[in-house]
């Protein structure tokens, strides 16, 4: 896959919070495209006394949820860990990921915030510009902004919001289990990003996308440290 160069990532954090501000400009928030035929899902880890940083990205077909494609990426993680610029230090390794698939997925799903960022520039919203793609975030934990508590059936769902200003939406994705807090990110908007998340949650509290990405880079470090034993 062709993924042309955005910016830099050697920046400094003050660089960095610059960079966001002036690319959240070119954020475009839009439904996204009425059939998507493949969806990638995409998650990090890290080896913090190594200095390393692993990523995974794999390719499911729509509806089925088939598995098409994975790529795997290690390299050396430069930035350090700065709450909001999570994005520089898992950017690099995540491009090179999708610069390994062989095909072009219509839509990409983040375990991450998207719009749902001080600077309103996640980890989906900035490689959504990277990649040229519809992404959408999916997170696990709330960032910022406050909710309602949505109903407890899977598919019910609530605004995020950040004083008068929507972000995101808490979505149910499995009836009776903590909700998930998904934005958009670039190509997107909170309705279809909704719905492509329920309709990538058929029985696991995360998108299939996501939770096989997560998967894979857990194999990825295990495999990598087994091989590399810390002498």
């Amino acid at each position: 896959m062709n993924v042309p160069r955005l910016h830099d990532w050697e920046v400094t954090p003050a660089e960095g919070r610059r960079l966001q501000e002036e690319f959240a400009a070119r954020l475009r928030l839009a439904p996204l495209p009425g059939t998507l035929r493949l969806v990638a899902g995409a998650d990090v880890a890290f080896r913090k006394a190594r200095g390393l940083v692993f990523a995974s990205v794999v390719l499911l077909r729509l509806p089925s949820l088939e598995v098409l494609e994975r790529t795997d990426v290690h390299m050396p993680c430069t930035f350090p860990y700065v709450p909001g610029l999570l994005t520089f230090r898992e950017g690099p390794a995540v491009v090179e990921a999708f610069r390994a698939l062989k095909r072009t997925p219509d839509a990409v799903i983040f375990d991450g915030q998207g719009f749902a960022h001080p600077r309103r520039m996640g980890l989906a919203a900035h490689m959504g510009l990277w990649l040229g793609l519809p992404t959408v975030g999916c997170a696990k934990s709330r960032l910022i902004g406050e909710h309602a508590e949505p109903g407890v059936e899977k598919g019910n769902a609530v605004p995020l919001l950040e004083g008068d200003e929507q972000i995101g939406e808490v979505v149910r994705t499995r009836t009776g289990v903590k909700p998930v807090y998904v934005s958009p990110g670039h190509l997107a908007d909170f309705e279809t990003s909704t719905r492509l998340v329920l309709e990538c949650c058929p029985k696991w509290r995360l998108p299939e996308p996501t939770r096989r990405a997560h998967l894979a880079v857990s194999r990825l470090k295990k495999r990598y440290l087994e091989e590399h034993p810390e002498g």
